[in-house]
C-alpha cells in the first residue's frame, strides 16, 4: 500500500481484546517511538484511526492545519505538516483493526477516487486474510518494524565510494549522516573535530547519545520535524563549555544528511563576555515549551473564579502566542455573553457583542455553535467571510477564535487579537488548540465555582438579618465574616428582635461551611424566634431548639447563646448550649469572661437542660457575643486568646459601636484565609 500511494510512512494496527483496544502490529518507514502515544488506542479515542474503525470508513485528513483542526491532541505532539489516511481492516462480520499512511507535508497528495478504491481493496484483502487466520486459530501478534536504508557504518567497497569519502574529508565543515532512529553511519574528520567525538564512538550510536549535550526536546523536535515533513531544518546548539554549532538537516526517506559548522554570529557576539550565552536568531522558538505547558497547566488548575482565568490568560498565555489582547465568550439563554476582555483601549467595542443571538453570523458564534476553532489572518479575511463582523473594527488585524470544548461540550470561546495581520502556522494552530483545551477545563470549573458562589452569597444574605432593628435602651452592631475555603458559606449565625419592652439576641455557629449547615442555621434561627414569640423562657427555649435538631436527624451539631435583655430594669438573663462566653465591658472599661453556667450542644441529647443566667447591666456596659471563630486558632490557647479579645474590646470599647466591631474583626477581615467563619454582635446599654 506504501509503494502504490507512495507514502512515507504507514502502521498495522489489530484489535485486541480485554479490553477492546486498537495495538499497534507493525510500523513501516518513520521509527515507531514518533507514534508511542498511540501504540495502544481505545476504539472510543478521539483518533482518526479509531474513528475508521468505528465509522467503517476511510479518514483522510489532508494537512497539518485540518489535523489541528479536528485532531489537535496529535496536532500538538506531532505539530508538522503532514497528511494521513486511515482505513478500516473489516468484513461483513466482524472489525479486524485499521491501517493509517501518511505523506509529507509538501509532498501529500490529493489522492483521486481511483487510488483510494485500490487502497480500500487492498485493506479488504488483508481483512480477509487476517478472518481466514482467525478462522484456522493461527496466532497474530506485533512484526519487526521496517526501515528504509541501511543502518550505516562499514567501508566503502568501490573506487568511487573511497573517492567520495576522501572527498568528504577534505571539506572544512562537518558531514555526518544518520539513519531513522538518529544513529551516525558516516561522519567526516570535521564533524568528529566540531563535536570533539571520534568518528569511531560515533558511527552506529545516535547522535544525542555520542554527545549528551544535544539530548534536548528542542533539538530532538528537529529531528523529528524533518523526517516527517521532509523539510530542511535546522538549530544551533551550544557545546560546552562556549562553542556555538550550527547543525542544518537534510531529510530523505531512509534518514538525514547533518552539515555541522561553526555558528559565527554567535562565536562573534560571545567575545569578551566568557564564552559567551547569546541564544543565536536561527535557534528554534518554540512557542510552548514542556515546562511552560507544566507551568500553565498549574496555574490554570489553581484559578478559581472566571476572571482569575481570563486575567491568567492575559497575563501568561496570550504574550507567550504573541497576542496583544483577548475575550473570552459564553452562551447565555442562547445569547452571547462577554465574560471579560483584556487589552482593548475602548471596551464598549467588545461590549457590542453582549446578548447577540447565537444565530447571527459571526465568528463568535459559528465557534460556540460548531465547537470548530477559526483563524483570520488578516480584517480584509475576517470581513470577506462575516461582513457583519467586519463592519465593527476593534482596531486589530488578526484574530483566533478557540472553542474551548470541556467533557465534549463547547463551555466558551477564547479569542485571541494581533496588532498586526499575522499568519498562524499549523505548529501555532496546534498549540493555540491544545492550550484551549486547557483553559476549557479552567473556565469550566470556573463557571460552576462562580455559581456555587452566588449560590452561597446569596442563601447566606437571606438568612442573616440585612440590618438590625432599633430596639429602646440599646446600641447595636454586628459583624459576619465567612470562611475562605469551601462555598464562603457556614452556619455562623446571629440575630436580634424586639420582644415587648425587651429586646432578643441570639448567636450561635452549625457545624460545617456548606448549604447544609446554612440551611439547618435559618431553621435554628427562625425556630428560636418562633418559641420567643410564644413567650418560652431563655432556658426552654433552648430545650426546645435542641429537640427541634434532634428531631430533624440531620447528625450535626450547633452551638448557640440566647438572652433577654431587660435594659430599663439594668439587667440580662441567659443561656448558653456548648457556646463560648460572652464578654462584658463596664462603663469604667474594665472587661470580664461572664462564666455562664450551660449545657451541651444543640443536638447531642434530648434529655438535655440549659441553666438560665442572670446578670446585672449599669448603663454603658457593653456585651460582645462572638463565634468561635473569633478566639480559636492553631497553636494557640483559648484562655490567651480570650485574654487577648478582652484586652482589645478594654481598648476600643469606648468607640463608636461600629467603629469597635470593625476594630475587633479587623485581623481576620485582612487575612488571606479564614479556616471558620466569624460572626460578632456587640450590644451597648444606653441607660
Amino acid at each position: 500500500m506504501m509503494d502504490e500511494a507512495h507514502a512515507q510512512s504507514g502502521a498495522v494496527y489489530l484489535m485486541g481484546s480485554d479490553p477492546p483496544a486498537l495495538e499497534m502490529a507493525v510500523m513501516a518507514g518513520l521509527p515507531r517511538t514518533f507514534a508511542a502515544p498511540w501504540e495502544r488506542i481505545s476504539p472510543h479515542a478521539r483518533v482518526p484511526v479509531a474513528d475508521a474503525v468505528r465509522e467503517r470508513r476511510p479518514v483522510w485528513v489532508r494537512d497539518g492545519q485540518e489535523m489541528a483542526r479536528r485532531y489537535p491532541r496529535i496536532a500538538v505532539v506531532l505539530p508538522y505538516p503532514f497528511a494521513l489516511l486511515a482505513m478500516p481492516l473489516v468484513t461483513e462480520n466482524a472489525t479486524y483493526g485499521a491501517v493509517f499512511l501518511s505523506w509529507p507535508g509538501t509532498g501529500s497528495p490529493d489522492l483521486a477516487q481511483p487510488e483510494r478504491d485500490r487502497l480500500m481493496a487492498a485493506c479488504a484483502r488483508l481483512a480477509g486474510e487476517l478472518e481466514r487466520a482467525v478462522r484456522a486459530s493461527v496466532p497474530l501478534g506485533p512484526e519487526p518494524d521496517l526501515l528504509a536504508g541501511p543502518r550505516g557504518g562499514g567501508a566503502p567497497g568501490t573506487l568511487g565510494a573511497a573517492e567520495a569519502v576522501r572527498m568528504l574529508s577534505r571539506l572544512p565543515y562537518g558531514l555526518c549522516s544518520l539513519d531513522l532512529h538518529g544513529r551516525v553511519g558516516f561522519a567526516n574528520p570535521a564533524a568528529a573535530e566540531l563535536l570533539g567525538i571520534p568518528a569511531a564512538e560515533l558511527v552506529g550510536t545516535p547522535l544525542w547519545r555520542a554527545a549528551p549535550w544535544l539530548d534536548d526536546p528542542v533539538y530532538e523536535d528537529r529531528y523529528r520535524g524533518a523526517l516527517i515533513s521532509q523539510h530542511t531544518t535546522s538549530f544551533v546548539a551550544l557545546r560546552p563549555p562556549g562553542d556555538w554549532l550550527s547543525f542544518r538537516l537534510y531529510p530523505g526517506t531512509s534518514g538525514l544528511s547533518v552539515r555541522i559548522s561553526r555558528a559565527r554570529e554567535v562565536a562573534g557576539r560571545g567575545e569578551g563576555t566568557g564564552g559567551g550565552t547569546t541564544v543565536p536568531e536561527e535557534t528554534p522558538s518554540r512557542l510552548v515549551t514542556i515546562s511552560q505547558v507544566a507551568s500553565l497547566t498549574g496555574a490554570l488548575s489553581e484559578a478559581v473564579g472566571v476572571q482569575d482565568v481570563i486575567q491568567l490568560i492575559a497575563d501568561e498565555i496570550a504574550p507567550t502566542m504573541g497576542s496583544q489582547a483577548l475575550v473570552v465568550l459564553a452562551s447565555r439563554a442562547g445569547r452571547l455573553d462577554v465574560l471579560g476582555h483584556h487589552g482593548y483601549d475602548n471596551p464598549e467595542i467588545v461590549e457590542l457583542f453582549n446578548g447577540v443571538p447565537l444565530s447571527t453570523p459571526l465568528p463568535g458564534t459559528q465557534v460556540l455553535r460548531t465547537g470548530v476553532p477559526a483563524f483570520f489572518e488578516s480584517f480584509e479575511e475576517l470581513r470577506r467571510l462575516y461582513p457583519i463582523h467586519g463592519e465593527v473594527s476593534d482596531g486589530y488585524a488578526a484574530w483566533a477564535f478557540l472553542p474551548l470544548i470541556a467533557s465534549g461540550r463547547p463551555v466558551g470561546t477564547c479569542v485571541l487579537a494581533y496588532s498586526r495581520p499575522h499568519t498562524f502556522t499549523t505548529e501555532e494552530r496546534a498549540v493555540l488548540t491544545s492550550l484551549a483545551g486547557l483553559i476549557a477545563q479552567a473556565l469550566d470549573r470556573a463557571l460552576v465555582y462562580d455559581a456555587k458562589h452566588r449560590l452561597a452569597h446569596g442563601l447566606q444574605q437571606a438568612l442573616l438579618p440585612r440590618s438590625l432593628p432599633s430596639v429602646p435602651g440599646v446600641e447595636t452592631a454586628a459583624r459576619y465574616l465567612p470562611a475562605t475555603r469551601g462555598m464562603q458559606i457556614g452556619g455562623d449565625f446571629y440575630d436580634l428582635a424586639p420582644a415587648g419592652d425587651m429586646s432578643v439576641a441570639v448567636i450561635g455557629d452549625v457545624q460545617g461551611h456548606n448549604v447544609t449547615a446554612a440551611g439547618l442555621m435559618g431553621q435554628i434561627r427562625t425556630a428560636v424566634r418562633a418559641y420567643t414569640a410564644v413567650g418560652q423562657a431563655p432556658e426552654e427555649v433552648m430545650r426546645s431548639s435542641n429537640r427541634l435538631l434532634i428531631d430533624l436527624g440531620t447528625e450535626l451539631f450547633a452551638s448557640c447563646l440566647y438572652l433577654r435583655l431587660d435594659p430599663a430594669r439594668g439587667r440580662a438573663v441567659m443561656a448558653r448550649a456548648g457556646h463560648p462566653p460572652p464578654l462584658l465591658r463596664d462603663p469604667d472599661g474594665r472587661v470580664r469572661v461572664l462564666d455562664l453556667a450551660g449545657g451541651p450542644l444543640l443536638g447531642v441529647t434530648a434529655s438535655a437542660t440549659y441553666p438560665r443566667t442572670e446578670v446585672e447591666l449599669a448603663p454603658g456596659c457593653l456585651l460582645a457575643l462572638y463565634t468561635d471563630g473569633l478566639v480559636e486558632s492553631p497553636g494557640v490557647d483559648l484562655e490567651d486568646a480570650l485574654a487577648d479579645l478582652g484586652r482589645r474590646l478594654g481598648e476600643v470599647g469606648h468607640l463608636p459601636l461600629d467603629e469597635v466591631a470593625d476594630r475587633l474583626v479587623q485581623e481576620y477581615a485582612d487575612a488571606d484565609e479564614r479556616s471558620d467563619d466569624i460572626a460578632l454582635l456587640l450590644l451597648r446599654t444606653t441607660g
